[in-house]
């Protein structure tokens, strides 16, 4: 019996476990976010922390450059929208403080101690947050740029489509590109997936929260990319997104769904590139 597109449950379950598709176990991984953020701190020193809401994990990280006026760039980490810390996601800091731009590691709940709705919502508030508080240190409010990795990626792409003007009283969206990689930009899925027995994702989510949805809504430059290695079902997830933007979906051959988010640390990274690329626009 198949329960999404040609997948029986056993099937689109295995395709949304990305042990399945790694070639290490996706704890090692986050230990070398935990590693490469702690290296970051050590060699930057410790991040201004900020609180952005009322709730415990409603805060945020700056890694300051010495650049006056500089850019910002937030990050938006993964954990399939269950695991992980703003203290796993310091890892690309030096790589953006080097070349004069803020890092903005930012925290939010993780379901299921809150559900989707709530999380997207903190995510929207902390880079509002960021926006009208740049200056705090150091920063130009009208050069933000996020990104986001796995679940991540979908939750910056929620931020691109927000109505800024209806949520947060701003005359247009502050985020000036966004850069994608591998997430699930459909929630229909993920809903259908052993991963809604943590997420409980409404219906009434997946029409509202799936940006794939609402291309029309994405107003800012949009770079996607991916493993090579990701997936079937994660490729079509970003193949999905690039296709209602028109825009090209760049792929990290030879890497899996962990090892593509690395290269937004390192100065020859396919992400790092074009983080760059898209702030060196704005």
């Amino acid at each position: 019996m198949t329960v999404f597109a040609a997948y029986s449950q056993d099937e689109l379950d295995r395709q949304y476990d990305q042990s399945n598709w790694s070639t290490r176990p996706p704890g090692a991984y986050g230990a070398d976010y935990r590693e490469l953020t702690d290296k970051a701190k050590a060699t930057l020193g410790a991040p201004l922390e900020f609180s952005y809401g009322d709730g415990p994990k409603e805060t945020l990280d700056v890694y300051r450059t010495d650049q006056p006026d500089a850019p910002v760039h937030v990050f938006v980490h993964g954990g399939a929208w269950r695991t992980m810390d703003k203290a796993d996601s310091g890892f690309a800091a030096p790589f953006f403080v080097s070349r004069g731009i803020h890092f903005v590691a930012l925290n939010f709940g993780l379901c299921p101690e809150v559900d989707l709705p709530t999380m997207v919502a903190q995510v929207r508030a902390g880079i509002a947050w960021v926006y009208s508080n740049a200056g705090r240190f150091g920063g130009n409010p009208e050069r933000l740029h996020i990104s986001g990795h796995s679940s991540g990626a979908h939750l910056a792409a929620c931020a691109v489509i927000t109505d800024w003007q209806a949520e947060f009283g701003l005359d247009a969206s502050p985020i000036r590109s966004a850069l994608l990689c591998s997430g699930g930009y459909d929630l229909d899925a993920v809903q259908k997936s052993a991963r809604n027995d943590y997420m409980h994702i409404s219906d009434q989510s997946v029409e509202e929260l799936s940006p794939t949805r609402h291309p029309e809504r994405f107003t800012c430059p949009v770079v996607l990319a991916a493993g090579g290695r990701e997936s079937d079902e994660f490729t079509r997830q970003s193949q999905a997104l690039a296709e209602a933007l028109g825009q090209p979906l760049h792929i990290a051959e030879g890497m899996d769904h962990f090892e593509v988010s690395f290269t937004l640390a390192t100065p020859d990274g396919l992400l790092a590139r074009y983080a760059l690329e898209l702030i060196g626009k704005d």
